[in-house]
């Protein structure tokens, strides 16, 4: 999940909540949406490899 800061930065958050915080993991912050996209999609990419 990304998500326009005030700043104007990009933020990607988890998909699912922390069940302790109930709240999403910040999972980096890009100054683009493309740069928080390419970074997503890496994320899901080493996420579903076999080791």
């Amino acid at each position: 999940m990304i998500r326009k800061l005030a700043s104007g930065k990009y933020r990607l958050y988890s998909r699912k909540k922390d069940p302790r915080t109930g709240r999403r993991r910040n999972l980096g912050t890009f100054a683009s949406r493309r740069e928080a996209l390419r970074h997503e999609r890496a994320i899901q990419y080493f996420k579903h490899t076999k080791r």
